[in-house]
Order: structure tokens, then sequence, then C-alpha cells
């Protein structure tokens, strides 16, 4: 099979899989799907999903938040860690957006990124998942399965984001990317991992990763 074959394998697998597939983490609007991928840094998606809630019941919009004091949105994140910057990153951001852009989220890559605690992957995330703008946000699943998928080195995410937009069609990237993430949840996960079950690593997978745990298998 080469790259080409390769490629159209996944493609057709994870549509087979996942014809349709939900956004992760709970929001109504771009500003509160910001603060949940903000708060989803080293948490789980399970866990955002119970915290936010609670947080936008008191504030759902920036004008609400700077309401707030760090410290109280520091108290009700708390459960999804680094709460003291991520507390700071919430409210900085809300008076950005408040001061600079009438109270609503930027379209924008470069907009996002010059706001406190949003880096490029949350930049990438609310403008595919908000705005529907196509981008590749690559998390910790796409970043493993695409060096499984011989797709990319792993020599890092910007690398894997890289290597990723070279080989898969513009107009497939905004669902994809979900497609990957939802996969690797549940078939080819870093750790109880089972090979027989993961389709496209045993099809088109580094087959050094996987032959001794065939060998064991058999």
């Amino acid at each position: 099979m080469n790259k080409k074959e390769r490629i159209k394998f996944i493609i057709e697998e994870l549509e087979k899989k996942y014809p349709k597939v939900p956004i992760p983490l709970d929001h109504k609007d771009p500003y509160t799907l910001l603060i949940a991928v903000l708060l989803s840094a080293q948490c789980t998606d399970v866990r955002v999903n119970k915290i936010t809630p609670i947080l936008f019941e008191k504030a759902n919009n920036p004008y609400d938040m700077v309401k707030m004091s760090v410290e109280e949105i520091k108290d009700i994140i708390r459960p999804c860690g680094l709460s003291p910057m991520k507390s700071k990153g919430i409210y900085g951001l809300s008076k950005i957006l408040i001061d600079k852009h009438n109270g609503k989220v930027p379209a924008d890559f470069e907009l996002l990124e010059e706001l406190p605690a949003v880096g490029h992957k949350t930049a990438s995330v609310v403008m595919s998942q908000a705005f529907n703008i196509p981008a590749f946000p690559v998390d910790t699943h796409i970043h493993r399965l695409l060096y499984r998928w011989k797709i990319s080195t792993g020599k890092n995410v910007k690398k894997t984001e890289e290597d990723a937009k070279k080989v898969f069609p513009i107009e497939l990237w905004n669902k994809l990317h979900l497609q990957i993430i939802w996969y690797g949840r549940e078939y080819s996960p870093a750790r109880g991992w089972d090979i027989n079950k993961d389709i496209i690593t045993k099809t088109v997978g580094r087959k050094k990763l996987f032959s001794n745990l065939l060998n064991k298998s058999n």
C-alpha cells in the first residue's frame, strides 16, 4: 500500500466509524468554547464538562466574567488543574475581548493567539469548531496516531500538524481531526492498546510498534 492508498484507507475507515462526530467539549458559542478549550489543557474533557456548567452559570460571556475576581474563577476551575494560570488567562482574555473586540471572540488566528493563555492549538480548535474555518488542531491522540500511521515522525506537535495538512484534503480537516481523536480514544489508546481492535494501525501502521503485540496474542 503506497502513501496515497494509506491516506485513502484512513479517511474511509474513519468515515465508516464516525460519520457524525460530536465536539468533545460542551459549549454554546465561540466564547464558551474558548474557555472550555483553555480549561482542557492537561485536563480531561469529561472533567472540563463537569466544571464549565458551574462556571458558566455565573458567567458565560466576557462582561459577566470580569465581574468575578481571579480568585473566584480559580476556586471554581481548581479541579481542572493549573488553576492559577488558567484563572488569570480567563479573566485577562475576557477583559481584552471587551476592550478590543466588542466582547466578541475574533475569527482570526493571529488575534486569538494574542489573547492570554491562548496558544496555537486552542486557537485552532476555536477556528475549526466555532467558526468552521479549516484548521488541524493536534492533541495528544492525533500526535500519537499520526506517528503510528507513518504520517509524521512524532518529533513535535508542530511537525505533526504540518505533515497532516500536507496529506489530508483541506475540506476534511475540521471533521477529520475530531474523527482521529475519537478513534484514538476508542481503538488506539496510549495505554491498554489492543492492536487487534485497531484496524487502521494494524493495516497501515509502523509494524515495529506492534509486531511484538501480535506475537504475544498468537
